[in-house]
Order: structure tokens, then sequence, then C-alpha cells
């Protein structure tokens, strides 16, 4: 009988921890389970639903203003936490110390957002529009939504949805990823203790069994995803098929163009960060570099040293720059690509396979790794790895650099490191992807604005967070209105139109 601690489900302010099945929850540094998170049953997921229905014509009903005083408060608590949510992400998912606040810190920006509801959500009014008619619009709460949030980000992914759906008068149920679960529970202790009410919050531990049941319920209105493709794809299209407003956010494969008159010790320094920064374990990690014309080996040659600098070990030491995966079976498949590349013919530079941690060597280690030569033809150009793997692909010129980019399935995040305006502005204009970089690695757009990409990285009609989240979790009203000393008498048969 196993002695680790239960991670349970929270429902209307409370935990619950009994479930008829169990998953492991590892520490990816040691390889030792440290915990077993409870997953829903159907009967758990209608619970959540069941609390979440009755708190909402409540909250619903609260000023915006009232209700961005818990986000007030809830910001508070954050950053009273903020450590705390830090070393939950680096024990659970492995990320390392530093770039695990990073991430709350970008979480809580998000709250910062969210406290400014009242202004955003006033909505526009024209008097008089003919005939005595004014005219204004309003935006309305959907009801219950849900999140279902990806194991790389435990607490900032959560962050895009749970701020945005409250401040605009809806309940939410998140389900977290079942490999790291444990900040979604902190989160709502704090949320309860910011004054949110019981019930407008919930969270449901689980698997696919969770998912569905959500997918499938009634009572949800609205569904977040951030994930990879494959299930983006699943999820709006069963989203959609039971009438929810969906928001997928699928995987990517981000490439970075280096452009002859880059300053290559620069762009060395933003691949390094950028693609083997969190294990490569990030939607905008860049995997592919572009190299233009001649600077390829030259490239290669600022990237060797800098990678055999890199300090890979347990995420809460102070001097790491590269943590482990988040599980054996993960650190399996990306060393499965990589073999995979080798067979393809790509040239393995440096092998990251069979990495061991003096001390760690049950932890999930995968080093970084780097090929040259690779071709869009390759798995490894095709598919995202979603681990420390960085590729070079060589093009000729700028054009064909952007030609081949537009190409690809996938349009998350991109890059360009060059010092002429002329291509930058091109760069910018012409290529199909949702977030865009200029000699910035990794463009993840700050809280007022939004994030998403194009193609195959996104699914549904909005971005998230940011002005395009407000969108997505509350339904556009217009309202005409006139009183009865402005009528005409008889009735009226033509259009009305302005007058």
């Amino acid at each position: 009988m196993s002695t680790a601690p239960i991670i349970g489900h929270y429902i209307n302010g409370q935990i619950h921890d009994s479930a008829k099945r169990f998953s492991d929850v590892f520490n990816p540094a040691t390889g030792a389970v440290q915990a077993r998170v409870a997953l829903a049953e159907l009967k758990t997921v209608d619970e959540a639903v069941v609390a979440a229905q009755a708190a909402f014509p409540a909250w619903a009903d609260q000023s915006s203003l009232r209700r961005a005083r818990v986000m007030f408060k809830f910001k508070e608590l954050l950053d009273q936490h903020h450590d705390e949510l830090a070393a939950i992400i680096c024990r659970e998912h492995g990320k390392v110390f530093s770039d695990a606040k990073g991430e709350v810190v970008r979480g809580i920006e998000i709250v910062e957002f969210a406290c400014g509801a009242p202004s955003l959500l006033k909505s526009d009014y024209s008097d008089n529009i003919g005939g005595g008619i004014d005219n204004w619009n309003l935006r309305q709460p959907l009801g219950v939504c849900a999140g279902v949030t990806p194991f790389n980000f435990p607490v900032m992914v959560p962050l895009w949805m749970i701020p945005m759906a409250l401040v605009t008068g809806n309940c939410f149920i998140l389900k977290p990823s079942e490999r790291d679960p444990s900040a979604s529970l902190l989160m709502a202790q704090l949320l309860k203790q910011a004054g949110l009410p019981d019930g407008v919050f919930n969270v449901v531990q689980g698997d696919k069994v969770a998912v569905d049941a959500l997918l499938q319920h009634k009572g949800i209105e609205a569904i977040s995803f951030v994930g990879s493709t494959p299930i983006a794809e699943y999820i709006h299209q069963q989203g959609t098929a039971h009438g929810k407003r969906v928001q997928a956010l699928g995987g990517a494969k981000n490439h970075m163009i280096v452009m002859p008159d880059a300053d290559l010790d620069q762009a060395a320094d933003a691949l390094i960060g950028a693609a083997y920064g969190s294990a490569g374990e990030r939607c905008m990690a860049i995997s592919i570099a572009v190299v233009v014309g001649d600077v390829g080996q030259k490239l290669i040659d600022k990237l060797l040293p800098r990678i055999d600098g890199l300090k890979v070990g347990n995420g809460m030491n102070a001097d790491s720059d590269m943590g482990p995966l988040v599980t054996a079976v993960h650190k399996a498949k990306v060393e499965g690509y990589i073999a995979q590349g080798v067979q393809e013919g790509a040239k393995l530079i440096v092998d990251g396979r069979n990495f061991s941690v003096p001390g760690a060597e049950q932890g999930f280690f995968v080093g970084a790794t780097l090929f040259d030569d690779v071709t869009p033809e390759m798995t490894i150009y095709k598919e995202e790895i979603f681990g420390p793997v960085l590729g070079i692909v060589h093009v000729p010129d700028f054009a064909s650099a952007v030609e081949l980019i537009n190409a690809h399935e996938f349009g998350n995040g991109v890059s360009c490191f060059t010092s002429d305006g002329g291509i930058a502005r091109a760069f910018a204009r012409n290529i199909k992807v949702g977030m865009v970089g200029i000699n910035v690695p990794i463009p993840v757009p700050m809280a007022w604005h939004s994030f998403g990409g194009w193609k195959r990285s996104l699914f549904g009609d909005h971005h998230a967070y940011g002005e395009e989240g407000l969108r997505f979790y509350s339904r556009y009203k217009s309202v005409m209105q006139r009183w009865p000393d402005s009528i005409a008498k008889g009735a009226e048969f033509s259009m009305p139109t302005a007058k």
C-alpha cells in the first residue's frame, strides 16, 4: 500500500481526495514517486459542475468592481506565495527555480490585467440613432467554463484562464495536468482567502475521463485548452460538437532565422536559452535555427562552447541552467526522436542521450542536443519534440527562409535575428505565424496583448488572455431602447433605418 500523499480535487470550497483511480506524481530530478493524484470519474466532474452552476447567479450578479477586488487580493496572495509556487513547479515539473519564479511572475501579470475589469468591460453607447432610439452593447458572462492545462506551465497557463473567466462573471473548473497537479490546489486556496465564494472556482484532477466528461457535460458553456495539436484538435471537434465555445491552443515548431548581418554572439545566446531553457518543454521554444547563406558553421562554432558550459541538474540548485524532463516516458520519447534524426540522416553534433547527473542517476535527464543538416522531410523537423533538441537548417537567402517557415503546418512562434530594418519589416509582414520576434527569441505577448498562433497551432476564434480573453469569456449583447412618447402611432411595415 503506497504511503505517498494524495493530491485531490477542490469542489465547492473543499478538498476531496477519495477516488477509485490514482496516478503517480514523480520528482523528475530523482525519479522517485512523491505523491499520488486522484483521477476523477464522471460523478466527480458532475459534482464540480453542479457546485459551479449553483454559485453562478450570485457571482454573475456582482459588479465588475467587486470581482476585480477579489483579483486584487488574489494578486497580493500570489506575491506572498511566489516562492512556494515556484518550489512546487520545480518539485513536480523539474524546471529550474529561477525559471519557475519567472513563470509565476508571468501568471501574476495576467491577474494584474484582470484587476482592470471595470474599465475593460465598459461598453459603447450611441445616443439617438434615430427616432428617439438609443443603442448600446453589453458583455455578459457565459456561465460555467472549464480549462484543461498542460504540464509545462502548471501556474502560468491556468492563470491565462482563471482571472479572465472570473472577472467577466463566469464560474470556472480547472483540469490541470495530472503530472504536476499540486499548484492548482494552492491557487484554489488563495482564491478562497481572497474572498472568492465557494463553488465559483473548482479543480478536478484527472486524465482523459475527466476531459471527455467536461467536453460532453451540458452544464459547461465554454472550454479552454493548451497542449499538443492532436489533443487541441480533438478538444475543438468534441467541444463544438457538444455546443460549446472552444479556445484550443496546440503545438509548435518554432523557427529562428539567423541572417548573415546578425550579431552572432547575440543569436547564439538567444538560441541557447530558447532551445534549452526548461529542457525545451515550452510551446515557444526555438527548435529550428534557419541559417542563411554561409553563417551556419560560424553559428555552430558559437553554440558549441555555450552548450558545453550548460549546467544540468536538480532545478532547486541555484547554479543549474537546465533541469530534467517531466517523466521517464517523455524522456524515452525525446531520446527516440534523437535516434530517428540520426537514422534519417541529420548530422548529430551533440548527443544528449544517456545523460547522467551525479547523485541523481535515476532522474529524467536528457542533455542538450544539436543537429546540423536537418531537412524539411525529416521527422525531427516536422514534429514537435518538446525536449532540448535544436536542429539547424541551411537556406540560401531570406526569401527561402520565409517560404520554408510558411510551408510548415504549425504557426505558433517565430524569430529573426538581423541588423537590417528592411528585412525585419518584410519578415513581420510576410511570415504566416501568430507571434513574431525580431531579435527577440521567445516573443510571448504581455498580459495586455494576447497569446496564440496560426494554422494548426490554434483551433478556435480567440487567442488567450488580454482583450481576446475577455471576448472569449463573455457574450456580446446589443440593446436598442426608446420610450412611448417618441413612438409614432400606427404599425410600421418597412425596414427601419436611421433617421
